[in-house]
This record gives C-alpha cells, sequence and structure tokens, in this order.
C-alpha cells in the first residue's frame, strides 16, 4: 500500500536523473564493450577508467540470466532475444538438466555445480523476458525451471538446498538465505509472468520457511545463515530487499509473520546499518548490530532506495530525496559507478561487474516518476 502522499516534485527530478544515466551511461557500456560478440555473453566485468572487459576467466548463467532481466526491462528486445538464446544454448545442462554456473572462455562447461542461486536468477529472468516479450519459450522455461528446483533442491522443513552436484544426486550446499530471497523474487515475477496460482501455494511454503528457520527474533531480520549458526550475520541490504519482496507479496505471505517482522528488520537496519552523515549502507552487522563488515556495496545502497520508495511511513518517504542525492555523489559517476567504497568513501573495488546493473534497474523502478 503506497502512501497518500504524493511524491514531491524534488524527488521525481532525482530519479529522473538515475534514470538518464542508466539509459545514457550504463546500458550503452553493457551492448558494446561489455559484450562479447563472438560468444554473444555479457563479459564479467569491465574497467572503471577505460571500459576495457577485463580479461575473463569464466562466464556465469547468473549473470547472463541478470543482464536479460536488465534489457528486458529497458525494452530493448533484440538485446534480450540475444541474451534469452546465449542463456539457453550455452547454459543447459542437456545430459542431466539444470543449468551450469558457468562456462569458461570458450563458452565450455566449467563449473557444473548445480547452484539454486543461478536456477532462481534463470526463472526470475525469463518470467521478465516471457512477460515482456510472449516468448512461449521463456515462460515454459519459468515452470520447467521452477519444477526442477521443487524435485531436486528440495531439503527438510520446506526449505531449499544451495548447491548440488551436478548430476543433483549429492549435497554441496545446504540452505541458506540469499538464494532462498533470490527464489522468493523469482517465483513472485513468475506469478506476475504466467497467473499461475501454483506459484502462490509455493511462495507461502517458503515464506513459512524462511520465517520459522532464519528469522532473528529480537529484531525481525532476516539472518544469513539459519537461527543458531556459528558466526552468523545480518546484511542490512537484504532487510531492505526482504522489506520490498514483503510488500510485493502482499496476502501471499499472510500468516508467515514476515508482512510483521520487516518493519521492525527495516528499522533496525537503517539505525545500525546507515552511516548518518554519508548514507552509506554497510556489508554486515552481528546479532547484537555491532558493525561486521563497513564494506559499503553498492547494491545494499540501491536496497536502501527501494525500500524507502516502498515505505508508508512519512518519515521513510521524506528520506528519500537527500539519500538519492547522497547515492548518486557516492556511488555514480559520469562514466559508469563505484561498486564498492570504505566508510571514508574510498574505492574499494575498482571494476564495474556486469550483475549490478540489475540492481539499479530494480531500485529505479521503483522510484516515483
Amino acid at each position: 500500500m503506497q502512501s497518500m502522499n504524493p511524491p514531491a516534485a524534488s524527488t521525481i527530478a532525482l530519479a529522473t536523473r538515475l534514470r538518464d544515466h542508466f539509459t545514457g551511461v550504463v546500458l550503452p557500456m553493457w551492448r558494446g564493450p561489455g559484450f562479447n560478440t563472438a560468444l554473444k555473453l555479457p563479459y564479467e566485468a569491465l574497467g572503471a577508467e577505460d571500459h576495457q572487459p577485463l580479461p575473463p576467466a569464466r562466464y556465469r548463467a547468473m549473470a547472463c540470466a541478470r543482464q536479460l532481466f536488465v534489457f528486458s526491462q529497458a525494452g530493448d528486445e533484440a538485446h534480450a532475444r540475444v541474451l534469452f538464446d546465449s542463456l539457453t544454448h550455452t547454459f543447459q545442462d542437456t545430459r542431466h538438466g539444470g543449468w551450469f554456473y558457468s562456462v569458461d572462455p570458450q563458452g565450455a562447461p566449467l563449473d557444473t555445480t548445480k547452484d539454486l542461486y543461478t536456477h532462481a536468477f534463470v526463472v526470475f529472468a525469463c518470467a521478465e523476458y516471457g512477460r515482456r516479450s510472449g516468448n512461449r519459450d521463456a515462460l515454459e522455461i519459468v515452470h520447467r525451471t521452477s519444477a526442477l528446483i521443487q524435485a531436486h533442491f528440495a531439503a527438510e522443513g520446506d526449505l531449499f538446498n544451495a548447491a548440488l552436484t551436478a548430476d543433483f544426486a549429492g549435497v554441496t550446499g545446504t540452505p541458506i538465505q540469499n538464494p532462498l530471497m533470490h527464489l522468493t523474487e523469482a517465483w513472485l515475477a513468475a506469478r506476475e509472468a504466467t497467473h499461475d496460482n501454483a506459484f502462490d501455494a509455493a511462495l507461502r511454503r517458503l515464506a513459512g520457511a524462511v520465517a520459522r528457520h532464519f528469522m532473528h527474533a529480537p529484531t525481525g531480520c532476516i539472518a544469513e545463515l539459519p537461527i543458531g549458526a556459528d558466526d552468523n550475520r545480518l546484511e542490512p541490504g537484504h532487510q531492505f530487499e526482504w522489506f520490498w519482496l514483503v510488500r510485493q507479496a502482499g496476502a501471499v505471505f499472510e500468516g508467515s509473520g514476515l508482512a510483521e517482522a520487516m518493519p521492525r528488520a527495516f528499522s533496525f537496519a537503517q539505525q545500525n546499518g546507515v552511516d548518518r552523515e554519508t548514507g552509506g549502507v554497510c556489508a554486515s552487522l552481528d546479532e547484537t548490530g555491532w558493525v561486521k563488515d563497513a564494506t559499503q556495496r553498492i547494491w545494499a545502497q540501491t536496497e536502501y532506495l527501494r525500500a524507502l520508495a516502498s515505505h508508508d511511513e512519512p518519515a521513510a518517504l521524506a528520506a528519500l530525496p537527500r539519500q538519492i542525492e547522497l547515492f548518486q555523489q557516492r556511488f555514480l559517476r559520469p562514466q559508469g559507478w563505484f561498486e564498492c567504497k570504505t566508510p571514508a568513501g574510498e574505492v574499494a573495488r575498482a571494476d564495474m561487474p556486469s550483475t549490478t546493473p540489475y540492481h539499479l534497474a530494480t531500485a529505479y523502478a521503483a522510484l516515483p516518476a
């Protein structure tokens, strides 16, 4: 439910500047120097100064899927079609089913692990592409990959394992928060694209499982590891991301406890994880709110913007224009963006990964227009 108060004209103007930078600077980088025309795949990263691709050691299915989402959402159906064809021809495991994690610089299978995070992004990207283009093959992949996830990745307690061997026979990664969050995101997109109410039931089970196994009761936060695990952590960016997802889910998550917890998680993350002066969002906190990792990654900043924009508290909406300005000053540059900064504002990572435009695109889509 959005606030009844219309956004201030200044907020709309600030958001428009972010979108203009994305359209005029970011997208051309990945249509041009960031795209390997021989393999028809996005490079993993570009140099910040020269926009030249970093020497590739691999190409990941997840990175290709994120770019498929970005160009589908941007309405560039021609480039999206190329990415969709590359995703399906390069990363599908025709022997065992599912999707390879990565291929080598020549396009041959490299890491054949069956990774839940990757499979979730295939569903997410194909849902967006299929919804916008009407491509039936993409929507068929949404259904087929979702069924495969439920059949092969299922773990105890309605959870899903993070990683399996190439043939799905062995578990190499037990349930962790991040892939489950992106599976939630993927099934919300699939529900919108297909109007299949089977996704409602799957989402209800998944939300309940996340709440039971990952929700930190004192703060309402969703932890990275199951509650009780050693050296657990709370990532502010993920609290903001869950806040947004729960708002999108609406009644589908009723009874899970997530809708009640997320405003508390938002407040905890905002109070302990956001620098008052710079607006920078830190990477992680411990369960008491102390900073564990002070690195400021751009994706966490974008999730904060998106959560502020979707909040119905007047104080959150009032904070949005200043936060957009702080984000633009700190993380955007005329020729691209800064991926990571220290609390002091020094660049902690100089290259620009192909996966980041997805974070920019999802945040900017949530801002007022």
